[in-house]
């Protein structure tokens, strides 16, 4: 089954990306979230990931196949944790772990989201 990630914040809590991203699992492909972000379980209160539980539950992902890298001050690059995993691409608004994800990942394809009006085109092009 082919793989793909997305970040959260900037990127999936965009309604046009959720759309998308609904689209690609109606196709059978596996959408992870790999987020930057605290587990609540490390955050200030309980209801630190309320908003991105909605939009996860709303598209059909479920808890296991989002991972938060917890701000990790050891590694903090979301390439540490998808170089150990089988992702076609991972789509990102931040252009610093676009291009740590473009050095330490030989599978996995960075894709920035932020400013670019074609990220869905090329998503597409790595998906056939």
């Amino acid at each position: 089954m082919k793989k793909v990630s997305f970040d959260f914040d900037g990127t999936l809590s965009r309604v046009d990306v959720q759309d998308y991203a609904k689209s690609l699992i109606e196709r059978g492909i596996e959408v992870w979230i790999v987020t930057s972000r605290l587990h609540e379980k490390n955050a200030d209160n309980l209801q630190w990931n309320d908003d991105l539980y909605e939009v996860a539950e709303k598209l059909g992902i479920p808890k296991s196949q989002i991972h938060f890298m917890n701000y990790n001050i050891f590694m903090d690059d979301k390439s540490y944790w998808l170089k150990e995993h089988e992702f076609i691409w991972h789509l990102d608004d931040d252009f610093t772990e676009i291009k740590s994800i473009q050095r330490e990942c030989k599978n996995t394809k960075g894709i920035s989201v932020f400013g670019n009006s074609t990220w869905k085109r090329k998503c597409d092009k790595l998906l056939k």
